[in-house]
């Protein structure tokens, strides 16, 4: 089990600003062996939790895919994306992205039924995690990406590949690596654009 880190107190982290700004997603299909291991994953895996979670509904939990795994769900991708007549391409895109994953990690959005907390809250602290967990893996050097997919939805996928609740689903599908190729920079948003300052 990972220890909890002690809470510093807050201070200026110009090393952290500058990664943040300059933070980009590394291509999935550009990530390659070899991948953290369960020692490197694993203090990875922790600091991803630490996201806001209002009631402390813990609604998410992380589901770490791997070898045979990996191959089992690309060929059930190609099955049922097959038999619900799916753009053959786009199918071969889909399943690749299982085929060739280093490792992934799944993050399996658990709503908990709550008369406070809405599910759209619980839904975004699950996004929360996936955006932390490619954060710290990034940050650790290793290459990391957010994907989705028909699959993370479709609940024959999700019932016979990753025994899910009927309630649950996946967040994003985090495939971790070593990074390969280093990609440029796509055009970013106009902070300006999308800003608005409101004082009264």
């Amino acid at each position: 089990m990972v220890p909890m880190t002690d809470i510093a107190p807050l201070s200026p982290r110009p090393d952290v600003q500058a990664f943040l700004a300059a933070r980009r997603s590394r291509p999935a299909k550009t990530l390659m062996h070899p991948a953290p291991d369960r020692a490197a994953l694993e203090p990875l895996l922790a600091t991803a939790l630490r996201v806001p979670d209002h009631g402390k509904l813990e609604p998410w939990r992380l589901m770490v895919l791997e070898g045979g795994a990996l191959t089992r769900l690309a060929d059930l991708t190609t099955r049922l994306g097959t038999a619900q007549g799916r753009d053959q391409d786009k199918l071969e895109k889909a399943q690749a992205m299982f085929r060739t994953a280093p490792v992934m990690v799944a993050v399996i959005a658990a709503p908990v039924a709550s008369d406070k907390i809405p599910d759209v809250e619980q839904t975004l602290s699950a996004g929360a995690v996936c955006m932390t967990l490619v954060t710290a893996a990034m940050a650790a050097g290793w290459g990391a990406n957010w994907l989705s997919g028909w699959m993370a939805t479709d609940r024959a996928f999700l019932t016979e590949g990753l025994s899910l609740a009927p309630t649950e689903w996946v967040a994003g599908f985090m495939v971790l690596g070593t990074e390969g190729p280093i990609p440029s920079d796509r055009p970013r948003p106009d902070m300006a654009a999308k800003t608005t300052w409101i004082d009264a």
